[in-house]
């Protein structure tokens, strides 16, 4: 394997096996999707929110504005019950901040998220070159289909066992997603907190036992990030973070503001917004919440729960109540274009590797088949993704 010639590439048929970590509402907008694939690497579009036509739709606008190849992230987690008691609760402790942004007291209506068969019959019918999934795993008829179609799939890893799923599913590359990426976390087997290894721990240790081709994420924001990922034995990194201030992301102005102010202390881990936990940046909202978020309800309640209220804040420019997901590197963030970004970072990157050695070759240990219904936890309120 030899920077930047990797699996990743290879399969991808992209030039750089860097990947822009999908980011939903806003941030991961068509202009920054098609930019990235246009500068050599993969953008990628967050579907997971959007209904088929919506998705149609955003998928037609990427391909107006790049001939490159580019992924679709979807979810394939399981949606919290309905939980009336909880959703009392997160209606009293919202209240205070709907009345101070002038919102009614009652709580919005609570929508369904469109179905993952109809999103993936979107796929099929697109024929998009890669689906990124997180969350957990299509099922099995599902995957032989995309398969059949030619579809490269990426699964979402944070711990070993995941990994491992992963791999007997027979996805074609793992993201190992660190402690330190932002936003949504995408464990679906065991609790959130045995999700938080360190993007340099699980990087090798996925490396080591799964032989599925491992895509590194979290903290990695320039050409450092990138060279360490490779040298730990990854084809190639996922980056959501470091694109954020990009001209071509749709994150808010005041969002932008506030990311290369931020520091490595900046960010915590919160189920405040959607009922998944995620990375954010501190506000408001989630230090004056933090105690009471066990009575919360799953995702994607507490999501609906919190969209006006979320809005209004964007209207207002008040970050205080916006969804900041942002990683740990936030403070590395530059406002330059993806293109930009991308041609200094493999410039880095080819300087600090020299001459192109190439990584150790991991020590595979045996691993035992995992019962896939016993393994996967399936608590809807708090099981455990950038989104």
């Amino acid at each position: 394997m030899n920077w930047p010639n990797t699996p990743l590439t290879e399969r991808l048929h992209i030039r750089y096996p860097i990947i822009q970590a999908p980011m939903a509402g806003g941030p991961g907008a068509p202009h920054l999707v098609a930019a990235v694939s246009n500068a050599g690497g993969l953008g990628c579009l967050a579907g997971g929110y959007l209904w088929p036509d919506a998705l149609l739709q955003a998928i037609s606008e990427v391909r107006s504005l790049t001939d490159q190849p580019f992924a679709v992230n979807l979810s394939a987690g399981h949606p919290a019950k309905m939980d009336a008691e909880r959703i009392a609760r997160a209606g009293e402790l919202l209240a205070p901040y709907r009345a101070e942004l002038g919102l009614s007291a009652e709580l919005p209506p609570l929508p369904e998220l469109p179905g993952l068969d109809e999103q993936l019959d979107v796929i099929l019918e697109t024929r998009i070159p890669v689906l990124n999934f997180t969350f957990g795993i299509p099922d099995a008829q599902y995957l032989n289909l995309l398969r059949e179609a030619g579809i490269i799939l990426l699964g979402a890893a944070t711990h070993l066992l995941e990994a491992i799923v992963l791999e007997e599913s027979g996805v074609d590359f793992i993201i190992a997603q660190g402690a330190e990426a932002g936003g949504h976390r995408s464990t679906f087997i065991g609790h959130p907190e045995q999700g938080l290894v360190g993007t340099l721990t699980l990087t090798p240790l996925l490396a080591k036992h799964v032989s599925t081709p491992i895509i590194a994420a979290g903290g990695i924001m320039d050409g450092r990030g990138i060279a360490a990922a490779w040298m730990l034995g990854a084809a190639g990194v996922q980056m959501g973070t470091a694109f954020l201030a990009c001209p071509e992301s749709g994150a808010h102005p005041a969002y932008k503001a506030l990311l290369s102010q931020g520091s490595e202390i900046a960010t915590t881990l919160s189920r405040v917004f959607t009922g998944r936990h995620g990375r954010v940046l501190r506000n408001r909202l989630v230090n004056e919440l933090h105690t009471c978020e066990a009575d919360l309800p799953g995702f994607p309640l507490q999501l609906f729960l919190t969209q006006d209220l979320r809005q209004a804040a964007a209207e207002r420019g008040l970050t205080d109540f916006m969804a900041l997901w942002a990683g740990q590197g936030c403070h590395l963030c530059e406002e330059r274009s993806a293109t930009e970004l991308i041609a200094a970072w493999v410039e880095q990157t080819s300087n600090l590797l020299g001459r192109n050695e190439p990584p150790l070759e991991p020590v595979r240990a045996l691993q035992p088949t995992v019962d896939h219904e016993k393994a996967v936890d399936n608590d809807p309120v708090d099981p455990g993704c950038f989104i």
